[in-house]
């Protein structure tokens, strides 16, 4: 059995919470932010057994930017994170 780490943002929309995994691009929504993180949490389980069904789990790791460190799958780490500005 493997671990994964991934990365959760939670926004709010309307009357919900959305969470979102952005490097699986799996998302979903609760009334409230422990619930949307649960809501997401399922999903992601759900995904990922998928995959592992389909027998494309590393690949689809790997193609994200995962790198397996021993049984724990992890992000690949940016050397630099900033957000920029654009006018269109």
């Amino acid at each position: 059995m493997s671990s994964i780490t991934l990365k959760v943002n939670v926004f709010k929309e309307g009357d919900v919470y959305v969470a979102l995994c952005p490097m699986l691009n799996v998302s979903s929504f609760g009334d409230d932010i422990e619930h949307a993180k649960s809501s997401l949490k399922e999903a992601l389980e759900a995904f990922l057994e998928e995959c592992e069904a389909m027998g494309t789990l590393e690949a689809v790791l790997e193609e994200t930017g995962f790198i397996k460190k021993k049984t724990t799958w992890v992000p690949e780490e940016p050397i630099m994170e900033e957000k920029i500005t654009l006018f269109c």
